[in-house]
């Protein structure tokens, strides 16, 4: 298993390149490639929330915890007054931080069903619809939000994989399989409602022909 600065200076070189490539080819602005670069970089370790006490848990919930503030701003902006909104804001922080987190951490397994495909599609979709509905984003760059966290995911899967084959031995460690994988294997009942929660999204996810787009735009840059 790759170490928290590999995933994470991996995944920022991978962001690197999807946003400077991607603003060479005008598929957005210099300003909108730095979202990009932080989302590939986030996806990298995001995968990492699952393993108890590491610093990956404690830097995402301290992230994740900004947009669950502004989400309850936004929402409770009409019915509070300052003072009860600051103290509804402070709740939010807390709870996302320090109750989301150890909730998290009770409930899964490391390398369960948080380190598969289905879970990056899954994060994927929630950041297209926060990056749409949330930050109101254009449809094509919600799109593109959303591909840029499943990406991040997806190299972390990959290093981890890459690090089960010990090529100085010529061996294969027990962990190989256990990371990049369509769903867990061993809870087909958790992958199923991974997987209801991801056709749930659905109605809230912009158009899809942005996203059609976006992808036939992306291949024309390898031709």
């Amino acid at each position: 298993m790759a170490d928290f600065r590999t995933h994470l200076g991996v995944a920022a070189a991978g962001g690197a390149v999807v946003a400077h490539g991607g603003w060479q080819a005008g598929l957005w602005t210099a300003w909108e490639a730095l979202p990009m670069l932080a989302l590939v970089t986030f996806g990298g370790i995001l995968p990492d929330i699952d393993a108890d006490r590491s610093k990956a848990i404690r830097l995402i919930f301290n992230l994740l915890a900004v947009p669950g503030v502004v989400a309850g701003a936004l929402l409770l902006q009409g019915r509070l007054d300052a003072g009860g909104l600051l103290l509804a804001c402070g709740a939010i922080y807390l709870g996302v931080r320090y109750l989301a987190g150890a909730l998290f951490s009770r409930f899964t397994v490391h390398r369960g069903l948080w380190h598969s495909l289905l879970a990056a599609a899954l994060c994927g979709l929630i950041s297209v619809a926060l990056s749409q509905r949330l930050f109101a984003q254009p449809d094509i760059l919600a799109w593109a939000h959303g591909l840029a966290v499943a990406l991040g995911f997806v190299i972390h899967l990959l290093l981890d994989e890459l690090y089960s084959v010990d090529l100085t031995g010529a061996r294969i460690k027990r962990s190989f399989g256990t990371a990049l994988k369509p769903f867990d294997w061993r809870s087909p009942g958790n992958s199923l409602v991974m997987l209801l929660a991801a056709v749930n999204l659905l109605p809230w996810l912009p158009p899809l022909a942005p996203l059609w787009a976006l992808l036939a735009q992306g291949a024309a840059l390898w031709r």
